[in-house]
């Protein structure tokens, strides 16, 4: 007997421990002789992925690709080193605007982008009125591309235009830098599709007196490390997508000093421009989505891996970009948030998610942290079991965790990142985002905030490009 129990383990001295995978009747047939089991959510990958799987799990130099990609996005350093006005950092003439997610044009751009895109027109002073930015617009008089293709992301519309000021990160570790644009703040914002005078006038002042302001305070400063205010903030209760509430706090306690040592800056204007921001618990957002593109980014390039390196909405389309795969951008149909909505507003007048934001999720923060920040519940819907739950699922669709951010509610463990095109196919668990809601009119402003999915077959569409280049058509 002694044999028996070290050959086979204890196989048949103990009692069985039974684990069912997706086969009901014997979970039921077990039950029913009170033998316990644990029951697992398990789905076959979706017809017509099989050969595709097969191509890019079996290629050889597969997960070398992935662990050198999710490598380098966990060991990123991005600082935050400057602040400058975007024609200068990317080259932008007064008639081009970046705007987010993947290529879009104006005929199939949503209510939001289009009122961003004609704020900016009015801006740079390209039309006097909203109609006649419109028709602007309509004949092409504007050149648009993606914040992504200029090292670049915006939160919703993210339209940018040349007078804009940016933050300016760096990535210490592996190089590179990226950009975004500084915070209006919440409500009536041009990121949310309004354009009402009131939105030029603070955007007219954010580039006269905040960004000059921001720049004397960050050079005075020199390079901060934004890892490392990114990772005291989750452990603070942010999850730095729709809650900054410490990281933002945590900036200005860094730059209000600087800014207030300032010799350039009137001591009015130092005021004036920590007042905004303290005023605007957002406010590190922007810094904080180009910190994880600069993570996001020095994964780029790696032949063979299966790490999506962006995910990106425009209101219209849903996008990701995949290491393995280049610039190439894989998208289906934006879908509507589900969450709360603020005073009248319902699914109704909500637009299909948009934003550069969900960079956030790409690099193992915001939705995949959301068991970091349990008051965020309280904005975007749900109970606190739904929000671990949320980043317990992360798990199963990533490739690593992040050494940096750690969470506290689960034993410091570290966030799950670098979403994989495979894991996500086989397992059929989606990325989840936690995002605000833009209305759908042009003008509106923001209607709530909520949970988002991308769709489905962008992940499959990748999956067949990277089985392609892995050994021809799957």
């Amino acid at each position: 007997m002694s044999d028996q129990r070290h050959l086979l383990g204890g196989l048949l001295t103990r009692d069985p421990v039974v684990v069912a995978a997706g086969v009901e009747i014997l979970t039921g047939a077990l039950a029913e002789q009170a033998v316990p089991v644990e029951t697992v959510d398990w789905r076959p990958p979706p017809a017509g992925t099989e050969q595709a799987l097969a191509a890019v799990l079996g290629d050889p130099g597969h997960a070398g690709a992935n662990a050198r990609a999710v490598e380098r996005m966990v060991t990123a350093r991005p600082h935050l080193v400057d602040v400058r006005p975007a024609r200068e950092v990317l080259g932008l003439d007064a008639g081009t605007f970046l705007h987010a997610g993947p290529p879009l044009e104006w005929e199939r751009a949503s209510g939001p982008m289009r009122g961003a895109l004609i704020g900016a027109m009015l801006l740079e002073g390209l039309a006097e009125t909203p109609l006649g930015a419109e028709r602007e617009l309509e004949r092409g008089a504007a050149t648009l591309e993606p914040c992504h293709h200029h090292a670049t992301v915006g939160p919703m519309a993210g339209v940018v235009s040349s007078s804009m000021w940016m933050w300016v990160v760096e990535d210490a570790e592996h190089g590179g830098r990226s950009y975004c644009s500084l915070n209006e703040g919440l409500g009536k914002v041009l990121r949310y599709g309004a354009y009402g005078p009131e939105v030029i006038e603070r955007l007219t002042w954010m580039g006269e007196a905040l960004g000059p302001a921001l720049q004397a305070a960050v050079r005075r400063h020199g390079p901060l490390d934004l890892m490392s205010l990114i990772a005291q903030a989750l452990q603070m209760g942010d999850e730095l997508h729709n809650r900054n509430r410490a990281a933002t706090s945590l900036l200005l306690r860094e730059l209000a000093p600087d800014l207030a040592a300032a010799e350039d800056v009137p001591r009015g204007v130092a005021a004036e421009a920590l007042r905004f921001a303290a005023g605007n618990e957002h406010f590190f957002l922007n810094p904080g989505m180009a910190a994880a593109k600069a993570c996001a980014d020095a994964a780029r390039g790696v032949p063979g891996s299966s790490l999506v390196v962006a995910m990106a909405r425009n209101g219209t389309d849903f996008g990701i970009q995949v290491s393995g795969t280049g610039d190439r951008w894989f998208t289906g149909p934006a879908g509507v948030p589900d969450g709360l909505y603020l005073g009248g507003y319902g699914p109704d007048d909500a637009n299909p998610d948009i934003g550069d934001s969900a960079i956030t999720e790409t690099a193992g923060m915001g939705g995949f942290a959301l068991a970091a920040a349990p008051a965020i519940v309280r904005f975007v819907g749900g109970e606190v079991p739904d929000a671990v739950a949320a980043t317990q699922r992360m798990y199963e669709i990533t490739l690593a965790e992040h050494p940096s951010l750690q969470i506290p509610l689960l034993s410091f463990r570290g966030t799950p990142a670098g979403v994989d095109v495979t894991r996500v196919v086989r397992t059929g668990i989606l990325p989840v985002i936690d995002t605000g809601i833009a209305g759908r009119e042009a003008g509106t402003g923001q209607v709530g905030a909520g949970l988002v999915e991308p769709p489905a077959e962008i992940f499959t569409d990748a999956l067949h490009a990277l089985a392609e280049s892995a050994h021809g058509p799957a």
